[in-house]
Formats: structure tokens, C-alpha cells, sequence
């Protein structure tokens, strides 16, 4: 939710190793880019994003099924951490914790900065509805799928 004109918010203020849990939780704007299937070319190791939605993600609004427990559904579903965010530079570059990460500070859709869940949708920047179930595709047709969905960005 907006902070009054004279109060910076925390994501202003804060570094993401001095965020409390709800904080850093609250940074996802849930637009489910992080949680479609990615392919490595062997020969670059450039990671390339689909628009096909990990088992877990409900595709028509973008949000995992069991986020809680992800992990124990899909082993390697990778959990973000202050720690963890300078090795991973598939994610998007609209996603707010890679923009905090680098200094760019959160996008003017950002939930948190409009106090609206819908304007990361209204942005373009949601795979809410715009993605295939993972068990729709068969893997070898997967390069079929890749999708750019930084070019919004």
C-alpha cells in the first residue's frame, strides 16, 4: 500500500538483507515470469524463458498452487534471497527484487507503489492467461514456447 508523501517506504530505505520477511515477500508483484520454464543452450548457457507455466503455477492467474511448500513439489524451484540474487541473472529484468538488486528501484506498476494488484497486469507485465500448463507440452517442442517476456521491460 502507498506511504504518505513525507514517509519514504521501506523499499526505499532498506536494504534487502535488512527487510523482514513480510517485506521482502510483499516486493513480488506476481507477475509469474520467474515460474515458467526456462531451456539453457548447452553452447552459451544463455537461459531462455517460455510461456509454458511450471506444474505448481495456476497459468490463468499466475500464482503458485502450494508456494509454501514449493520446494517439497518441485525440488529445484528456486527460492530468492538477499544471498542468492547476483547468481540468478535469468530472472526478468522487470522482477522487483532484481531491480532493487541492481538500484533501480521498483517500477511505477509495482503494487507497492500504485497500492493496486491489477496494474502489473495492466502494464503487460503478467503471464496470467498467457501461458501453456506444463504438462500440455511435450519437453521436445519446448523451444517452440521461448518467449521474451522482458521485451515490456
Amino acid at each position: 500500500m502507498p506511504v504518505s508523501a513525507t514517509e519514504k517506504p521501506f523499499y526505499e530505505t532498506k536494504s534487502l538483507h535488512e527487510m523482514s520477511p513480510a517485506e521482502w515477500e510483499s516486493l513480488c508483484d506476481g507477475c509469474g515470469k520467474c515460474c515458467v520454464l526456462k531451456l539453457e543452450d548447452v553452447d552459451t548457457h544463455i537461459i531462455y524463458s517460455t510461456d509454458v507455466g511450471c506444474k505448481l503455477l495456476d497459468c490463468e492467474n499466475a500464482r503458485c498452487h502450494h508456494y509454501a511448500d514449493r520446494k517439497k513439489h518441485v525440488p529445484d524451484c528456486v527460492v530468492l534471497t538477499p544471498d542468492n540474487l547476483s547468481h540468478l541473472s535469468w530472472m526478468p529484468k522487470s522482477c522487483a527484487y532484481r531491480r532493487l538488486y541492481e538500484g533501480r528501484g521498483l517500477a511505477d506498476w509495482h503494487p507497492l507503489v500504485t497500492g493496486r494488484a491489477e496494474s502489473v497486469a495492466e502494464a503487460g507485465h503478467s503471464v496470467a492467461g498467457r501461458l501453456f500448463p506444463e504438462d500440455s507440452i511435450d519437453e521436445e517442442d519446448l523451444p517452440d514456447h521461448i518467449t521474451d517476456w522482458d521485451a515490456a521491460e
